[in-house]
């Protein structure tokens, strides 16, 4: 058995979901310090998965020719006619699908389908994280059926959250249900957007090589092991952003902003020191409504009949 952290992130994740105001990175961790991290805590084989790019794992291979790296990414799709975005890690990536993708990824349902028309491996990352009544929680949960795997253990996401999706997949389909699904596979990664928390949430699997870890997980043979997480979690890797944005912005780390941009930028993070207890608070409120959505996602449940596992995606069709 051999185990990666299959959620994690490097500089290369440009698009801030912490300070997108201020054009920040969401992560500032170099490649080679991400995969050197993940070695000293046990993770065997590694990948990087920035958000909607795989420059940091090619990177990484160019400068560093390393058979325990495969090429991943974390694909960010939309929920056509809803504002729902949805995230899918995508394991073994090319550098041809990822350019296929680029102009899908205003369907999660042609995303979808190009992924299994590549015959490539992916998960359904932190299902209910941007979920929030947009659409019948019946109609969402279809996208269950259309996937080989989901993230069952977030290292950012409360543990209900990760323990309602690991029981949501291994019920799938449901008993009695027309047509034959495979069951959905289970996978783990820390979420990571710093150093701290790399390999500290992760998938175990059987095999020697990353090739035969990919197969492997492809057999529905993946354990997630690892954290859950807190709001602590969260403002953590909240607070470690904003450390390195800031000195980012005094020549340590990536360029990205010059002259008044960048001395505006420090004037703000200077005038904003008195206000760094903000994260915490947004933090608590974030997880507060993360544990309302999974109560209200479970007592939705709990009144609704099995919905089949041969289904037709609300877009596109039968599947």
């Amino acid at each position: 058995m051999i185990r990666a952290d299959l959620h994690v992130h490097s500089c290369y994740s440009t698009q801030s979901g912490t300070l997108r105001f201020l054009r920040s990175r969401d992560c500032y961790s170099p490649p080679l310090a991400v995969y050197q991290v993940a070695k000293r805590r046990g993770m065997d084989v590694v990948t990087l998965t920035d958000h909607d790019t795989i420059d940091g794992c090619l990177a990484l291979l160019n400068a560093h020719p390393l058979d325990d790296v495969f090429i991943s990414e974390e694909v960010s799709c939309r929920w056509p006619d809803a504002d729902i975005e949805v995230h899918l890690g995508v394991y073994g990536m090319t550098e041809a699908l990822h350019r296929q993708l680029q102009p899908l990824r205003g369907s999660v349902f042609a995303v979808i389908d190009a992924l299994k028309a590549s015959d490539v491996f992916f998960s359904l990352n932190h299902l209910f994280h941007f979920y929030r009544d947009q659409v019948p929680l019946e109609t969402y949960l279809r996208l269950l059926a259309l996937v080989p795997a989901v993230e069952a253990r977030n290292g950012t996401m409360l543990r209900e959250h990760n323990e309602l999706i690991a029981r949501l997949a291994r019920g799938w389909p449901h008993k009695g249900a027309p047509g034959v699904q495979p069951p959905v596979a289970l996978l783990g990664g820390s979420d990571a957007h710093t150093l701290r928390r790399v390999g500290q949430t992760w998938t175990r699997s059987p095999g020697t090589t990353a090739t035969e870890f990919l197969r492997s997980l492809r057999q529905g043979l993946g354990e997630p092991g690892g954290n859950h997480g807190t709001a602590a979690t969260v403002a953590g890797d909240t607070y470690g952003v904003v450390a390195r944005f800031a000195a980012s912005l005094l020549g340590y780390g990536p360029r990205d902003h010059h002259g008044w941009a960048r001395a505006a930028r420090l004037g703000f993070v200077a005038v904003s020191a008195p206000a760094q207890f903000l994260p915490i608070l947004i933090s608590l409120r974030s997880k507060r409504r993360e544990r309302l959505t999974i109560a209200r996602a479970i007592d939705t449940m709990a009144g609704q009949t099995p919905v089949p596992a041969t289904v037709a995606s609300p877009m596109t069709g039968a599947r």
